[in-house]
């Protein structure tokens, strides 16, 4: 068996561990990490648990895969301050067949042969008193208040903890217990929120079998404001659907990171060597200003997540918006403006408006990329606004000569922010 404990660590994705896992892994392990379908989409942080379980396959154990059809009714209290608001029947599996979708399709690029179950197919067959008498005696209520979890919410007066959410991590240890005899799992990987919810399980599977089981935690991915990516976490997430999240803004979270960020996930988000991206960290210092370690992430994770020809895209369309302005936008052909077109933020606005020409304030207003017209003149007066990758510093009137082969208009906005218009 390969080292995994030692894999893992050089890339930063153990927080907790049981001890004596390191033995264990020494030899072949099943393991299991659990997904719960409280939206219709995974998001960049869900990616992580998926890339744990492409790793233990790769080093030779047994993953398994876990929607939470049943546990999603309840809702994890993990890290979450206000009670959790319950799904329908009909919405959980509706998201369940949406991620185990999303699921299978990123397996299948690394790995054909982890397994993928749903804990609502032996939870729906326990009525309640078997459960809360034959599971529940094995765990006391001192135990289940002690994790940090449940700690913070019962001493939170306004949104205290319902009895629902308290049976949470209850259901998932048995999920661990179930797994544990009947596909012999002896590990539960993850997120570093899981801690609580692990040890109940492994404590449930010690005082009814008397077996040892295990588990370990990765860090949480949080967004640029220190919230933890989540799908229910107000805030906005980076979601694997395009429908949700844009592969065009998918691919530009990845080319924002800092240098200091990069560093980190491209260890994490990737499955090259050390040896590899030691080599990638070593060019890329000598000239960070390239963006070497962002653009090759991004080309790596927007090919995983997306496929080969949106990746292309995102390459052509990054190149063209953010690269040396060696090629006047007039020299693109159709074909690559309708790319653009379907990728970023865009309108579509009637050539009639042009006819006597248009106030570029007033085509901003009317865009809605600015909340108002007093904060496009303000953007104007600080000079960040640019009109087909020309500066403007006053507000001009647009004409039918400012269109770009009578069809488009491309702004940008600061350093980062564009915003397509398409004239008919």
């Amino acid at each position: 068996m390969q080292n995994i404990i030692d894999e893992l660590s050089w890339r930063g994705l153990i927080k907790n561990k049981v001890p004596g896992v390191e033995n264990q892994l020494k030899k072949p392990t099943t393991m299991y990490i659990g997904f719960d379908p409280t939206s219709d989409s995974l998001h960049v942080g869900s990616l992580l648990p998926i890339i744990m379980l492409i790793h233990f396959q790769k080093k030779g154990h047994k993953s398994l895969a876990l929607i939470g059809g049943s546990t999603g009714f309840i809702g994890d209290p993990s890290e979450k301050k206000d009670r959790r608001i319950f799904l329908s029947k009909k919405n959980l599996e509706k998201n369940s067949e949406s991620i185990k979708n999303q699921i299978l399709r990123l397996l299948k690029v690394y790995s054909k042969k982890i397994e993928l179950l749903n804990n609502f197919d032996w939870i729906k067959n326990i009525p309640f008193i078997d459960f809360i008498r034959e599971i529940g005696k094995y765990i006391t209520v001192n135990q289940m208040i002690s994790k940090d979890s449940v700690k913070k919410r019962i001493h939170n007066k306004k949104n205290g903890i319902s009895f629902t959410e308290f049976s949470y991590s209850l259901i998932q240890g048995y999920d661990f217990l179930y797994l544990n005899q009947v596909k012999n799992c002896q590990l539960q990987v993850g997120g570093s929120d899981q801690w609580g919810n692990i040890t109940t399980g492994i404590e449930l599977i010690r005082k009814k079998t008397g077996k040892k089981v295990y588990g370990f935690t990765f860090p949480l991915i949080t967004q640029s404001n220190g919230i933890k990516f989540g799908k229910s976490e107000k805030g906005e997430n980076i979601w694997l659907d395009e429908k949700k999240t844009s592969p065009y803004k998918f691919y530009q979270f990845w080319m924002n990171l800092s240098d200091f960020e990069i560093e980190k996930y491209i260890k994490i988000y990737t499955f090259l060597s050390k040896e590899k991206i030691e080599n990638l960290i070593f060019e890329h210092k000598k000239h960070p200003n390239r963006r070497f370690l962002q653009r090759k992430l991004a080309n790596e994770i927007t090919e995983w997540v997306h496929g080969n020809e949106i990746s292309k895209k995102m390459i052509e369309i990054t190149s063209i918006l953010f690269g040396k302005k060696n090629k006047p936008l007039q020299l693109l052909n159709e074909k690559t403006f309708i790319s653009i077109y379907n990728h970023i933020p865009h309108m579509f606005i009637s050539y009639e408006n042009f006819e006597k020409g248009i106030f570029l304030l007033d085509l901003l207003k009317k865009s809605g990329f600015f909340s108002s017209k007093s904060k496009a003149n303000r953007a104007l007066k600080e000079n960040s606004i640019h009109l087909n990758q020309i500066l403007v510093k006053e507000n001009i009137l647009i004409k039918k000569e400012n269109i770009i082969g009578k069809k488009y208009i491309l702004f940008q906005f600061g350093k980062k922010e564009f915003f397509i218009i398409k004239i008919e």
